[in-house]
């Protein structure tokens, strides 16, 4: 079932959920940007969650899917 969440469950026993869509919102993402989200969740969920929990989302987006805004 898709939840719009990514879900970990930690060694510990203890689970963690991700709202992928408080993050996007959270994030202000272009079209380009969402669909790199996207590809992560669907097909590398575990490196989406170690990018949102363990570095800059910002910069990691910026490099994948490109800037696409005008630069003065």
């Amino acid at each position: 079932m898709d939840t719009g969440c990514v879900e970990l469950l930690l060694l510990n026993g203890r689970k963690i959920s991700i709202d992928c869509t408080g993050v996007e919102d959270a994030l202000d993402v272009t079209m380009a940007q969402r669909s790199e989200l996207d590809y992560l969740i669907y097909n590398d969920p575990l490196g989406y969650a170690n990018l949102i929990l363990d570095s800059e989302p910002e910069e990691y987006l910026k490099n994948a899917a490109g800037s696409h805004g005008l630069e003065i």
